[in-house]
């Protein structure tokens, strides 16, 4: 064996790329000075390419398998390199190996809301969020598009730009596919399928594609959620008006128990003295009862006629309950307010007769001028000033 036969085994290339990190897209193959060795070995592995760039321009693209450095496989650098030494010289040029697997569980996200027009609730503002796949179609444009002399690219490079795309896109689709808010949820798949279309041709340009893309959720502001969730409980209660009912006998319950409350002190004693009216006419009824001949004694015997007796004048009823009083004003409800502070409210135009207000057993919220009641409280008038004092002899 020759010495230049030694010389040439000696300095064979063998030019590989195993990744470990798992977002990097683009690696240069580093060697000092670029110079690669005549009759190298290239080694290309599945999901890679090998792009071959001789002093600055694009020379060939290597799919996967093993290649040897060569003139008769390299016919793009025939042209550019001749060969006419006998030691077949190395020459000047650099690999990238590109990965050309799919990059997978990438974020996408609205960062300010879309206002889009909604058939049923009007203009909305929306928010949405989900994951996205990318793949380089296109070895050589995507190097010569995006990565340029970048001697490690990775995924963080372009997601960024990626992720304006996929939402100038999804704001246009979301626009104009007049689909209402509340069918959104079941048509998400059609929409990523969409969107990844009409982001393609832009992505083509780059050399990249998009194989898949989701949308996980698409929301509302909280306070139209909030109302949402409102109109949800309305539609499962059913019957609004008893469930107003209900709920004011629970608060007058609770506030009845709560100790060293004014408020509960007069519910209290409302309640105390609806209970004696039902008693007293309970007693009321026994006693006509046993005028009527009816037995109440006991074993059913009739009870030996006692001797006339001079009827009992007739107890008073019990005086009325006075009524406690709640107000919404804007959307908001505030109370409850005994009569006198109401009375207070109507002086200092607090209250007016167009103010809502609502009191245990009325039905639903009426305006202050049209209960009775009330509306006593904005015709007393106050007396006339008295007469100013004479001036000073």
């Amino acid at each position: 064996m020759g010495i230049f036969d030694f010389l040439k085994g000696e300095f064979i290339d063998v030019i590989h790329w195993v990744d470990d990190t798992h977002d990097t897209m683009v690696w240069r193959f580093e060697r000092e000075g670029h110079e690669i060795k005549y009759g190298a070995k290239l080694t290309v592995r599945e999901g890679q390419a090998a792009v071959f760039v001789h002093e600055g321009q694009l020379a060939d693209v290597f799919t996967p398998g093993l290649y040897m450095l060569e003139t008769n496989n390299m016919p793009i650098m025939t042209t550019l390199q001749h060969w006419d030494h006998a030691f077949q010289s190395p020459f000047k040029s650099e690999v990238y190996f590109v990965d050309t697997t799919r990059f997978s569980d990438l974020k996408w996200g609205t960062k300010n809301p879309i206002i889009c027009r909604d058939p049923e609730f009007g203009p909305v503002r929306l928010r949405a969020y989900g994951t996205y796949t990318i793949k380089v179609a296109d070895p050589a444009r995507f190097l010569t598009e995006i990565v340029g002399t970048d001697g490690e690219f990775t995924m963080d490079e372009i997601s960024y730009q990626i992720r304006n795309i996929i939402v100038q896109e999804f704001s246009r689709v979301i626009a104009g596919s007049g689909i209402p808010v509340l069918d959104m949820a079941a048509n998400t798949a059609d929409l990523g399928k969409l969107v990844a279309a009409e982001i393609s041709g832009t992505l083509a340009d780059y050399g990249l594609m998009m194989p898949e893309l989701y949308i996980e959720n698409i929301s509302l502001p909280p306070a139209v959620e909030e109302a949402m969730d409102k109109r949800t409980q309305m539609g499962v209660l059913g019957d609004l008006g008893r469930y107003t009912q209900f709920s004011a006998a629970e608060a007058m319950t609770a506030a009845a128990k709560t100790p060293n409350s004014g408020m509960g002190a007069g519910l209290g004693m409302g309640m105390g003295m609806a209970m004696a009216q039902q008693m007293g006419q309970a007693l009321q009824g026994g006693a006509a009862s046993q005028a009527a001949g009816q037995p109440s004694g006991p074993w059913g015997a009739r009870p030996e006629p006692a001797a006339p007796q001079r009827s009992a004048p007739a107890a008073p009823p019990p005086p009325p309950v006075e009524h406690v009083w709640h107000i919404a004003v804007d959307g908001q409800t505030s109370g409850p307010f005994s009569k006198a502070r109401m009375g207070r409210m109507a002086q200092d135009g607090t209250l007016t007769r167009e103010t809502h207000v609502w009191t245990p057993g009325q039905d639903g919220w009426k305006r202050a001028g049209e209960v009775m009641e009330l509306a006593q409280l904005f015709t007393i008038l106050p007396p006339p000033p008295p007469p100013p004092a004479p001036p000073a002899g």
